[in-house]
């Protein structure tokens, strides 16, 4: 019998640099910290959250998404693992209002191209991870 779920819980990116990542993510999405392992932790509580590995969780609602700063050779989707993180918006508008944003913080991006099913915006986090937007059409 196949595993039936409705869902992702969360994922986890790896990062080169933690600070640099968080100042990114922070800046362009309005996430919720959920989780996080502060600087000043007792040591006596740091077991405790030893699965943060020194990272950070966000809430985006419906699922988690969290920073593990462990790599340090950089992102290739071509290689076997993550190929792109697509995050849901509600409208093309939305698409417009972060172009502008992005562009305010001198992030490239691919423009929004029309996919059929929907409008996509691409672009990448400070350690080359491919991120996209995507907006379903109107009906």
């Amino acid at each position: 019998m196949p595993i039936n779920t409705n869902s992702i819980n969360h994922i986890r990116l790896t990062v080169t640099n933690i600070e640099r990542s968080r100042a990114f993510y922070e800046g362009i999405f309005a996430w919720p910290v959920a989780m996080e392992i502060p600087a000043d932790t007792p040591s006596k509580d740091q077991a405790r959250y030893a699965f943060l590995y020194g990272g950070v969780i966000y809430d985006l609602g419906q699922s988690l998404l969290g920073l593990r700063p462990v790599s340090t050779d950089g992102f290739d989707e071509n290689r076997t693992g993550l190929d792109h993180l697509s995050l849901a918006v509600t409208s093309h508008a939305d698409l417009d209002a972060a172009i502008e944003l992005l562009d305010g913080f001198g992030i490239g991006h691919g423009g929004i191209k029309d996919i059929g099913s929907g409008f996509i915006l691409e672009f990448r986090d400070p350690d080359n991870i491919a991120l996209e937007l995507f907006a379903p059409k109107a009906p």
